[in-house]
C-alpha cells in the first residue's frame, strides 16, 4: 500500500511542475512584442522634420521669375500679401504654414502648402482679401511640420 501511495504523490507532483513550467512559459512569450513593436516607429517621425530647416521668411506683394519675394515693411489695403519661405534640406509633403494676426490678436488669415525638396527652395503662400485689408500692423508667422519656423515678419497696411 505504501507503494501506491508514493507514486500517487510523485505522480502529481510531477503533474504540477509541469504546470507550472507550462504557465512560465507562455507569459514570458506574451510580454516581448508589444515592448519591441513600440519603440520602432518612433525613430522613424522624428528623422523627417531635422531634414528641413527655415533660412529666411519675407514678406512682400509680388514674386519675382525666381520666386523671389523683395521684403515690404508697408502694403496697401488692396495688395496681395506673400509669405515667402526659404528652406534647405530634403523633404517630401511637410506641411508648411502661414499665418497672418491682426494688431488686435484676430487671425487674419492662415493657408497651407506642401514642401518637396532635395536642396535649396522656396515656398511661397498667398493671401489676398477682395473687399480690402483693414489698416493697421500684422505679424506673419511661419510654421514647417508644426513647428515655429523662422522669425515672425512683423508689417503695416495702410
Amino acid at each position: 500500500m505504501k507503494k501506491t501511495s508514493l507514486s500517487s504523490a510523485l505522480m502529481i507532483a510531477v503533474v504540477g511542475a509541469v504546470a507550472l513550467v507550462g504557465c512560465k512559459k507562455k507569459e514570458a512569450e506574451v510580454v516581448p512584442p508589444p515592448a519591441a513593436s513600440t519603440p520602432a516607429p518612433a525613430p522613424m517621425a522624428e528623422a523627417a522634420p531635422a531634414a528641413v530647416s527655415v533660412t529666411s521668411v519675407t514678406v512682400g506683394n509680388t514674386v519675382g521669375a525666381d520666386q523671389s519675394v523683395a521684403p515690404v515693411a508697408t502694403l496697401g489695403t488692396k495688395d496681395k500679401i506673400v509669405v515667402s519661405v526659404k528652406t534647405s534640406g530634403t523633404a517630401s509633403n511637410v506641411n508648411v504654414a502661414a499665418k497672418l494676426t491682426y494688431q488686435d490678436g484676430q487671425v487674419a488669415g492662415e493657408q497651407n502648402a506642401s514642401l518637396n525638396t532635395t536642396d535649396a527652395g522656396t515656398t511661397n503662400i498667398e493671401f489676398t482679401k477682395p473687399s480690402g485689408w483693414p489698416a493697421g500692423k500684422y505679424t506673419a508667422d511661419v510654421t514647417v511640420d508644426g513647428k515655429a519656423a523662422g522669425m515672425p515678419q512683423q508689417f503695416e497696411v495702410k
